[in-house]
Formats: structure tokens, sequence, C-alpha cells
């Protein structure tokens, strides 16, 4: 059966962010992710990971300015040292938090830039990354995200960004599959899934409409996780979802769903 992290960006966000920890710990989550580390000392994070004994499963590389809408800077050509500076940063976070995985968020596309630069910047960049962070034992993933929510963003599709990562010619770098974000952009969530699964390192889950907890709309999954265990998927799957109440109100799809 599926592994399941907690998203501590979106899950228990009634509570502050250093006493998610416990909350999830206490919820049954082995694993917790969450966007961004950097804004807390790294010992401290791995305080709270070893007191309640979890899994730091994932994190984001630095993204610029996220209070002013910035998603990612990957794919921007006068942004690349600090994109450099950035893996080094994540590099120095993850080896301290004990994070196997780092994730790379690709960006909104800038006007006036031609697609052909956009596409060498990033690759280049990913190229980048992969080496470095393999050299640390660490994985790159790269996901995709829908243009509804993030309009502009330059990688929203399963193939496009496979495509990408087979451009750099890593074999560090991996897809991260959002199942909420591939549902609004592309659908055929199983077949796709089962086209990339050699690829895909991390899944992240939520339902549509509303990126509510599973079982509050449209996406079938208890036939996806059934479908995932046939494929033999054996990695994590991230719970990035809004409750649609509070976190441990809305917790019973994980028994009736995930079990």
């Amino acid at each position: 059966m599926p592994r399941f992290a907690a998203n501590l960006t979106m899950l228990f966000n009634e509570l502050e962010f250093l006493d998610r920890f416990e909350a999830a710990a206490k919820a049954g989550f082995r694993g917790v992710e969450y966007l961004f580390p950097y804004a807390f000392p790294k010992e401290q994070l791995a305080e709270q990971l070893g007191r309640h004994d979890l899994v730091q499963v994932l994190h984001n590389l630095p993204a610029g300015n996220w209070a002013r809408g910035e998603r990612g800077i990957a794919v921007l050509p006068d942004r690349v040292g600090e994109f450099q500076e950035g893996v080094g940063k994540a590099i120095d976070y993850a080896k301290a938090l004990g994070c196997a995985q780092v994730n790379c968020l690709a960006g909104i596309r800038p006007v006036g830039v031609e697609d052909h630069v956009l596409q060498e910047t990033l690759v280049a960049n990913l190229r980048f990354a992969a080496d470095h962070l393999l050299a640390a034992g660490i994985r790159l993933l790269v996901e995709a995200i829908n243009t509804r929510d993030i309009p502009g963003f330059y990688l929203c599709g399963t193939q496009q960004t496979a495509d990408v990562l087979a451009a750099t010619g890593s074999d560090n770098v991996y897809l991260q599959y959002d199942i909420y974000h591939m549902q609004r952009m592309e659908g055929e969530l199983a077949s796709t899934l089962e086209k990339h699964l050699p690829r895909i390192a991390h899944i992240q889950l939520a339902d549509n409409p509303g990126r509510h907890e599973p079982g509050t709309g449209e996406i079938n999954y208890p036939f996806l996780f059934g479908h995932l265990d046939r494929l033999g998927y054996d990695g994590w799957i991230g719970c990035e979802y809004k409750p649609l109440t509070t976190t441990t109100e809305g917790l019973g799809w994980v028994t009736v769903l995930g079990r």
C-alpha cells in the first residue's frame, strides 16, 4: 500500500509550522514534505524530525521570491547564478535533514524571451543541479503544474517534462507526478502513470475540484491506489491538499481509500 507523507505547507495549517511535525506524527504519518525549509535553521528542523521519528521525504530548491508571485527560476536566463547558488543551499539543507530528493520548480514563462532560450536555460540548469545533487547522493525531481492555478507555468504536461528530463542526458533527474495538477491539465492518469513509472520518483495527491482531500471530488483514488500497487510503485505519496475542514477531521480518507 502507499506510503503517505504529510505536506506540512498545507496540512495542519491551523498550527504554527514547527508544531505541525508533532501533529503529523500523532496522525500516523511517518514522512513529511513541505515547500521550503529555508526560513528555519536546518538544525531546528532536524530536531523536529528526530523527536517525532519522521522522514523528510521532499523539499524544493529555492524558487525565487514566492511572496511576489515567483514560482521557480530554473527557466529564467537572467537568474542562472542565483539558481546555482540555490542548488548549494538545497544540498546543505537536504543533507542535514536526511532528505534523499529535492524538487525543482521550473518557473513562469517570462515575456519576450524566445522558447528555445528558455528550453536551453532550463535544461542546462537541470543538468547542473542533477550533477551536483548526484555528488551529494540526492535525487533531482521536476514537476509539471497546471496553468489554471499558475498561469504561464513553463512545464505543464507529463510528456513535456519527460522530454526536458531526457534532454539533460542525466540519470539523476526524475518526474514528480502530481495527480491533481495532471488531472486538471491532461487526465488519463492511469495510463500516464504506467507509461512514465520508471521515471517517477515521487507522487503527490489532491482531489479535483477544490484541491481538497481524496474522496471529495472526481478522481477515483481507490482505483489509482490499486493501480499503483499493481504497477509496483514503492515510493512516497505526498498529501498536498487543502483540508475541506481541518486536517484531522478530514483524515478518514486514509482508512477508507488508502487501505
